[in-house]
Formats: C-alpha cells, structure tokens, sequence
C-alpha cells in the first residue's frame, strides 16, 4: 500500500511541479511572449482548484464506501491520502511564500 501512496504522492508533485516549472519559466523572459505562461497568482489558484477537486473526490468515494455503493476500501483510501498529501504542499507553499513576505519586509533599505 505504500507503493501505491509513494506512486500516487510522486504524480501528484511532478503535476505540480510541472504547473511551477511552467509558471517560472516565464518569469525571466526578455522575449516578452508571456501568453502561453501561467502567472504565480494562476499557478496558486490552479494548486488550490485541484487540492479543492482531490478533497471532493475523497469525501464522495468515503460516502459511498460508508453508504455501501460498492466503493472500494482501497480507492476510498488512495483517495483521501491523495487529498491530504495534496492539502500539505499547499499548506507548504503558503508557508514558505508567507515566509519570504515576511523575510522581505524585515530587509532595511
């Protein structure tokens, strides 16, 4: 089973590594073509969108698993480890972004 977690978590952040890599890539871009990159600010509203969608699938498939509509005991519980694991890196980015705000207003100019 944590294979299956180890799996899951591993596709989870290479999703969202792959949203981060492709938000900072335009970061610091002379070209000035910025149409096809997504800005932080849609890169942290897409993150929480899909920690939002990872938490209503786990909350669906745990109601059905205890509704008895024959969800599976494994599917239910890949489903809430996906949501929680999904709900720290978010919880993690804010707190590093949170962070470097507060290492920012801190600096003496």
């Amino acid at each position: 089973m944590s294979d299956v977690l180890m799996k899951s978590g591993l596709a989870m952040s290479n999703s969202f590594g792959s949203m981060s890599t492709q938000g900072m890539s335009g970061a610091g871009s002379a070209t000035g073509d910025q149409g096809s990159e997504t800005p932080f600010a849609g890169l942290l509203e897409s993150m929480v969108k899909q920690t939002s969608a990872l938490d209503h699938q786990a909350a669906t498939t745990v109601i059905g698993l205890l509704n008895g509509q024959g969800v599976d005991i494994h599917k239910a519980m890949i489903a809430t480890q996906k949501a929680d694991m999904a709900f720290e890196l978010a919880l993690q980015v804010r707190n590093k972004a949170v962070g470097a705000y507060q290492q920012m207003m801190g600096m003496q100019f």
